[in-house]
């Protein structure tokens, strides 16, 4: 081990010092005497010498003076060196005594990787290796040596041990656990120091390996009696083949029900002499082979085999997962001769039965025609429902096909509104462009509820129940409704829940939205609050306002269509969202829940079965074009005349360049101008002649070798198309488009 005496110390470094300066003191004085000496003329007079005399003496006492000083501060310095080297000494012997007192192995390796100390313990580890470890050993040279078979994996795969011992130290950070050769285990701790360096401590774990293992043997021990115990308890016979058809597990009823003494397992220790001895006591098998070997994953088998004493006899056969095979035999001759005189009873009841009902027939006869005038009335109620549901299918089926022509239009005028507001015009203008684009708003929210109620009661809409994460619908939620809290000066707040629940996604963020947009629109001044509380089995996420509050005797009334309580104020809504909530929480099972009065505002629950939490993984973030709107070349795919002017107008009002296209065609020649790159697309997913924007856009991909940012808009709400647009690469719009929100979406493409 290293010692503190052979570290350099400051003291050695001042006493180095002092002595070169009165080496160097010695050889000026001697220059000085030499010089005198030379300078002195033989025929000089008295007056010189004694003059060059005193000059010498002079200067010979200052030296000497100097050479006294420098003498005194070795001295000084060689008294402090002593006391230093004996602290440094005494802190090393205490450190070795330290060391040595633990009862782990120590380890102290420098910067470098070479050992500076270690205790006897480390070295106890390693008892062929005592005499070549030594301080100043690399420690790649030392797992080299362990890994010459003091380790029990080095034995197994040296190399492969030696590179990852280097690993686990090179890193230094944690635990890993070791098996040595001569059957102890140890655990390694190892952390890297201030200087670089790394300190090793190796604990001896064999004993708690040991007690682990007897523990877990004694564990297996119980759980073995446990399964004969219970074996020997039920009344069926039960063997156990393993994979290689040998018995691993019996118990009595087995030997009762083929009729073997306790000393004949031998016979059956494995299935061939189960088999064979079955077939010699109880007379040949049957053809369908009811104590055949069942294949790996087999589906289990039932079969049934008489003896020739007369007994019946039923075998259950399952395959086991590792290849086994488990068999159970119950005898049913006590239940199948029960069978038959219930059988006998029911062929004697059949007789009486038929007997009565030749009685019962001539009321029959008088009950037919009544019976035949109900089935009349039944028929013409059944047509009339039959009639009632396609005409509601048909009204669905209509809304569906009609619902692209309806928001073409919508989609239009929303667009034109929105490019008139942003430009300069008079006050009064700037009014009438608002109230259109009010109008607009409303006729679009009419549309998408009278749709979805339209869907809900046809049953076209059918839940996908599954396990999902509530935090990422609560975050999305919060982005979208902070803007019109924000407008209506209300405060909104989210909890942050995590919570997983078995669910509709889209349905249940349907109902959610609903309770949050009428909680904004009700809610003057205040807050608004999203609210998750676990009760038990189930979540209730809750939507509490500081509104108006509603009636308790209006509670169950505002759940129907068309139902608001403030008449006069139209803008408020149509009265649609509530009902759809009804009918999503029915269809997905989940109860609702309604905490209201005047003055004291409202909390709508919904209830939401809980499910296990599971590990989420991020996100990839999408890569982004970088830069603002001003000056993007914006191309525009829509088969729609009057929806490439609005585009081209919006586009243009917000400093793009739009190149509007009508087809695919021209579609593919402006994306290919190598003059004007496209920074992002936005096209019509129906397009002419049955074509598709998303189909366009994978075309002009193709063509060109390079894509970018793209938005598909439809008329078509179906979740299944948007998922399927998401899962190709694309962004999704539903009609009528709003500005704001193509705008913003547009800015996070281009960023």
């Amino acid at each position: 081990m290293a010692s503190a005496a052979e570290l350099i110390d400051p003291a050695e470094a001042r006493i180095a010092a002092l002595e070169a300066e009165v080496t160097k003191l010695r050889r000026i004085n001697a220059v000085l005497m030499n010089r005198v000496e030379r300078s002195m003329d033989l025929q000089g007079n008295a007056f010189s010498l004694f003059e060059t005399a005193i000059t010498l003496e002079g200067k010979v006492q200052e030296r000497t003076r100097d050479l006294e000083h420098a003498l005194d501060a070795l001295a000084s310095t060689n008294g402090e060196l002593i006391t230093a080297r004996d602290a440094a000494r005494d802190a090393q012997r205490r450190l070795a005594d330290a060391i040595e007192s633990i009862n782990e192995g120590f380890a102290i390796f420098d910067a470098e990787d070479r050992l500076v100390l270690c205790n006897q313990t480390y070295l106890s580890f390693w008892p062929k290796l005592v005499d070549r470890i030594t301080p100043g050993i690399k420690f790649a040279d030392l797992a080299r040596m362990v890994g010459e078979g003091t380790a029990l994996g080095a034995i197994i795969s040296p190399d492969r041990w030696i590179s990852e011992r280097l690993a686990q130290h090179s890193v230094a950070d944690g635990s890993h656990v070791h098996a040595l050769a001569d059957g102890r285990w140890i655990q390694i701790n190892e952390l890297r120091t201030s200087e670089g360096g790394i300190v090793g401590v190796y604990t001896d774990i064999t004993e708690v390996k040991a007690s682990d293992a007897r523990e877990r043997a004694r564990e297996q021990a119980q759980k073995s009696l446990i399964l004969q115990a219970t074996l020997d308890n039920i009344r069926l016979g039960v063997c156990v083949y393993d994979t290689d058809r040998r018995l691993t597990a019996w118990n009595h009823p087995l030997l009762v029900v083929i009729g073997l003494p306790d000393d004949a397992i031998p016979g059956i220790a494995t299935h061939a002499g189960l088999v064979a001895t079955c077939t010699a006591l109880n007379g040949p098998m049957e053809p369908e082979q009811p104590l055949g070997w069942l294949p790996q994953g087999a589906v289990d088998v039932v079969s049934q085999r008489r003896h020739a004493s007369g007994r019946l006899i039923e075998v259950r056969r399952s395959s086991l997962a590792d290849g086994g095979m488990v068999m159970s035999f119950e005898d049913i001759t006590e239940r199948s001769r029960r069978e038959e005189v219930r059988w006998q009873a029911n062929q004697t009841l059949e007789r009486r039965v038929e007997e009565r009902t030749a009685d019962i027939a001539a009321v029959n006869v008088e009950l037919q025609q009544q019976i035949a005038e109900r089935q009349a009335v039944e028929e013409a109620l059944r047509e009339a429902k039959t009639a009632a549901e396609e005409a509601n299918l048909s009204k669905t089926r209509f809304l569906a096909a009609a619902s692209h022509d309806l928001l073409q239009p919508l989609n239009a005028a929303r667009l034109f509104a929105s490019a008139l507001s942003e430009r300069r015009l008079a006050p009064t203008t700037h009014i009438l462009v608002r109230q259109v684009e009010s109008a607009l708003d409303s006729v679009e929210d009419l549309l998408e509820a009278l749709l979805e109620i339209s869907k809900l009661d046809a049953g076209a809409i059918r839940p996908n129940v599954i396990d999902f994460g509530l935090a990422e619908t609560m975050r999305s939620m919060a982005a979208e409704f902070q803007p019109l809290a924000d407008e209506r000066g209300l405060t909104l707040t989210f909890d942050d829940c995590d919570a997983w629940i078995t669910s509709d996604p889209r349905l249940l963020r349907r109902i959610v939205q609903n309770f949050i947009s009428n909680a904004l629109r009700y809610t003057d001044n205040g807050h608004v609050a999203v609210r998750c509380y676990d009760e038990g089995s189930v979540l209730r996420i809750a939507v509490e306002d500081s509104g108006p509050g509603i009636a308790p005797a209006f509670h169950r009334e505002i759940f129907t269509e068309f139902r608001r309580l403030d008449h006069d104020t139209p803008s408020r809504g149509i009265g649609l969202g509530l009902a759809i909530v009804e009918r999503a929480s029915r269809m997905l099972g989940h109860r609702l829940q309604l905490v209201s009065s005047p003055g004291a505002g409202s909390i709508f629950s919904v209830l939401v079965p809980r499910a296990a939490s599971r590990v989420t993984h991020a996100k990839v973030p999408v890569q982004r074009v970088r830069g603002g709107l001003a000056g993007r070349n914006i191309l525009v795919i829509d088969n729609e005349a009057t929806i490439l002017l609005g585009m081209q107008a919006i586009l243009s009002g917000w400093g793009c360049t739009p190149i509007c296209v009508p087809d695919r065609a021209q579609a593919i020649a402006a994306f290919g101008q190598a003059d004007r790159p496209i920074d992002a697309i936005v096209a019509d997913y129906h397009l002419d002649q049955g074509d598709t924007g998303a189909e366009a856009v994978q075309a002009m991909f193709a063509a060109a070798a390079r894509c970018v940012p793209t938005i598909i808009i439809t008329a078509d709400r179906a979740p299944e198309l948007k998922d399927r647009l998401t899962a190709q690469g694309f962004h999704c719009l539903t009609k009528p488009v709003k500005p704001a929100q193509l705008r913003a979406l547009l800015s996070q493409l281009v960023r």
